[in-house]
């Protein structure tokens, strides 16, 4: 992680912070128990225009949360991107019942509408910080999440403790948010008054439903039909995180925002009723705070119903209002995230805007070390990048390496050392054999013969990634410079 220099961050002491040296040990006890194969840190956002600071403070923390999970536990890290666009792009009242509707992002866009939205607000910030840290990403939309019939079957599977269930989902009624919208409009009864089970088996359920322009309309949802499962939030993460439990080579840690503390109770009451699964481990990042102690909220400042507090700048309730470009705003990201990841104790608290202008505003302007992709490294192979004696750095073709070209600089990681480079060529394969004839095998490791190092290769990359195509990536060691 990033350290303090030029900005002190004073944090009173907490229970977290008594029983952990680092944030990121929070993941400790399940990797213990489950020794997964990799790690994936998930963060969901919807998809519902610009992103705020506090929207970009819980994406930065997933990465280096990863990051830091990576180097800590020797073991692979990903952080997944969930697109909520099943939220809400319009509500409307019935004006005879006052039922209030609602039509999804999804539905009024289509999937293409919502795809350039992620592009428009995300995917460059994303590239971005999957260059700053060495963590690639993955993005799925919940829309595409619904259709998988892993997850319609794990939705179904709760149905038989639907009586259980729908007092921890909603406890003030007992009616849960299940939305199955109009095949004939798209739009769905919001709090899901009327909305009925009357059947389910092993085979499905069948709802009935009511619509204010279509009358009433019945639903079959099964594992594998095209009906549009538009599951409120508490119960959308019921269902996802069951199913991310079931996962036995990914252990997936559930990153939110700290009010998220408070309705992951509900959730956790929901589980206590449903057989054989515990919650995955989560972790709650700091909220930012107005003067008040109320969160930022940009919906209701923009409605005027609430000042702007001391210290906000326009761009804490729009990134898009940042002066400067991607990497810029990442960087600053990563730097003010990163700090307070030094400590537990900053980490498990919240902050004013006011607070995160102060150690914003004394950030140095410029960061010594210069702007580099990370990528960790086995010792032996980082023993051989940091003598200059290895050239040829071998990758697979993530989406967030296609960018890579000449003149990029790369930071190798194993452990605590680091060795930097700067990247002469990337030329590209499509498979290892092809790369190792090409390239030569002593620039790749002159240590090891070639039947060797293509079997090193293919342990750490499985047939499905050399299909993503190979890299041969060229690299110049940067020597430090001596007066």
């Amino acid at each position: 992680m990033n350290g303090t220099t030029g900005v002190e961050i004073i944090s009173p002491n907490n229970i977290l912070a008594n029983a952990m040296l680092r944030a990121v040990d929070m993941v400790r006890p399940r990797l213990q128990a489950m020794g997964p194969d990799r790690v994936a840190f998930c963060v969901g956002t919807q998809i519902n225009g610009a992103p705020h600071l506090g929207t970009s403070l819980v994406q930065t923390a997933a990465f280096l949360l990863a990051k830091a999970t990576k180097r800590t536990f020797n073991v692979d890290a990903v952080v997944r991107f969930g697109a909520l666009d099943n939220a809400p792009y319009d509500v409307a009242l019935d004006p005879e019942t006052h039922h209030a509707y609602q039509q999804t992002y999804f539905h009024a866009l289509g999937a293409d509408g919502v795809e350039a939205l992620i592009s428009k607000y995300y995917r460059a910030m994303f590239d971005s910080l999957a260059d700053a840290t060495g963590v690639d990403y993955e993005i799925e939309t919940y829309s595409a999440q619904q259709t998988d019939p892993a997850f319609r079957h794990e939705f179904l599977a709760t149905l038989g403790r639907l009586e259980q269930i729908r007092w921890p989902l909603a406890p003030s009624h007992g009616q849960v948010h299940l939305r199955l919208p109009c095949p004939e409009c798209g739009w769905s009864e919001k709090r899901a008054e009327r909305t009925r089970l009357l059947r389910t088996g092993s085979g499905g359920a069948d709802f009935s439903c009511v619509c204010s322009d279509h009358g009433k309309y019945e639903i079959a949802v099964t594992a594998d039909n095209a009906s549009y499962l538009d599951l409120a939030t508490l119960y959308r993460n019921l269902v996802k995180e069951r199913l991310a439990m079931r996962d036995p080579v990914t252990l997936s840690v559930m990153v939110k925002g700290g009010d998220w503390a408070f309705g992951c109770q509900l959730v956790d009451e929901a589980f206590a009723q449903l057989p054989g699964l515990a919650p995955p481990p989560r972790v709650f990042t700091p909220m930012v705070l107005t003067d008040t102690g109320a969160k930022l909220s940009k919906s209701l400042i923009r409605e005027g119903r609430l000042p702007a507090p001391p210290g906000s700048a326009a761009w804490m309730l729009d990134v898009t209002d940042w002066s400067g470009d991607t990497d810029s705003y990442v960087d600053t990201m990563v730097d003010l995230v990163g700090r307070m990841l030094a400590d537990p104790k900053h980490f498990y608290r919240s902050y004013t805007t006011q607070e995160i202008d102060r150690i914003m505003s004394a950030r140095p302007a410029a960061n010594a070390a210069p702007r580099a992709r990370e990528m960790n490294l086995f010792r032996r192979y980082f023993e051989l990048v940091a003598s200059g004696r290895k050239t040829i750095e071998v990758r697979v073709q993530y989406p967030n390496l296609r960018k890579l070209a000449a003149g990029d600089r790369i930071r190798f990681v194993c452990g605590r050392d680091e060795a930097l480079t700067t990247v002469k060529r990337v030329s590209r394969y499509t498979s290892f054999e092809e790369m190792l004839d090409a390239e030569g095998p002593a620039n790749v490791n002159p240590d090891s013969p070639r039947e060797q190092q293509l079997a090193n290769i293919r342990r750490i990359y499985g047939p499905e990634k050399e299909a993503l195509g190979v890299l041969a990536i060229e690299i110049e060691l940067e020597r430090p410079t001596t007066d």
